[in-house]
């Protein structure tokens, strides 16, 4: 957990902030991402709001929209608030999460080809499973992984709606990875299903390399047909999501190196003994009026 940065808010809606998920200015998300906590102290949650640089209200239509859906693999939206003069914001349930960008930096470099390979059938899964339903992510990106005990989680989703509308272009926006983002989109095109195929394929070659535009070579075996295809430049030529899921690879968590799981297990660690600030004390509530006493008969 990373400490809080001087324009975070102390409060989301009726939580309190307790530190950033990450800090990532090479690779950061198009989102900020915060670590809450209930008044009550009882539960935490992940949130999230836009990044000052963006407009709230195409942020805010995407955090609703994925409040809707129920896809596996996507980091769910539990609460979306906000409004007004308050930002516009969403929630998820807390578990301990790293971005990809963060785990190999707890690794030490680019993650090793059994976990690779493991996270391309985990990531391809999910994507089929959203493109059955006519829903395309628009938000895939390194910084959108979010790695768990249990299985990558996406987050982000419509970042590439979000930051611009359609007819746009949306090169060099801020919050959007240049590496991940498929041409057609970055001239202005709608997020569709190919496009979020180009980004599985650069960010598998981030995960396995280090960076989204690698040189063929320097790719592992395994990897250098599939990714080549996902960052072809023409959407026709790419495969779709299910067609990478070529190995009967079981759903399941994603087996993370030692280092990440050092590095959620101290995440989990500080988020628990994190201790919420002081709060001003609240007025007590108003006395509740006392029904009426029945009156005594006499006439007995």
């Amino acid at each position: 957990m990373r400490a809080l940065r001087h324009d975070d808010p102390a409060h989301v809606g009726h939580h309190v902030t307790l530190g950033r998920l990450d800090d990532e200015p090479e690779h950061s998300a198009p989102e900020r991402r915060l670590i809450v906590r209930g008044a009550d102290g009882d539960r935490t949650f992940l949130a999230r709001l836009p990044r000052p640089d963006t407009d709230p209200t195409r942020w805010a239509i995407e955090a609703e929209g994925a409040r809707r859906l129920s896809v596996p693999g996507f980091l769910p939206v539990g609460e979306v608030g906000g409004g007004g003069a308050e930002p516009p914001w969403c929630t998820a349930p807390y578990v301990p999460a790293l971005a990809l960008p963060a785990a190999l930096r707890a690794h030490g470099g680019p993650l090793p080809g059994p976990v690779v390979r493991a996270l391309a059938a985990a990531l391809a899964r999910t994507l089929a499973a959203a493109h059955a339903q006519g829903v395309a992510h628009a938000g895939l990106s390194p910084a959108a992984v979010l790695l768990t005990a249990d299985g990558p989680r996406l987050s982000c989703f419509g970042a590439v709606r979000a930051a611009a509308p359609d007819g746009e272009h949306r090169s060099g926006l801020p919050g959007l990875d240049s590496g991940s983002l498929a041409p057609e989109q970055a001239a202005g095109g709608r997020p569709r299903p190919p496009g979020d195929v180009y980004a599985l394929g650069a960010v598998l070659a981030y995960a396995a390399t280090g960076h989204t535009v690698p040189e063929r070579d320097e790719l592992p075996d395994f990897l250098r047909e599939p990714v080549t295809a996902c960052l072809s430049r023409d959407p026709a030529r790419r495969p779709q999501a299910h067609q990478l899921l070529t190995h009967p690879d079981p759903a399941g968590p994603v087996p993370l190196p030692a280092p990440v799981v050092v590095a959620l297990a101290r995440q989990a660690s500080e988020v628990l003994a994190a201790e919420l600030p002081d709060l001003p004390e609240l007025p007590p509530l108003p006395a509740l009026p006392q029904p009426p006493v029945p009156a005594h008969r006499t006439d007995h």
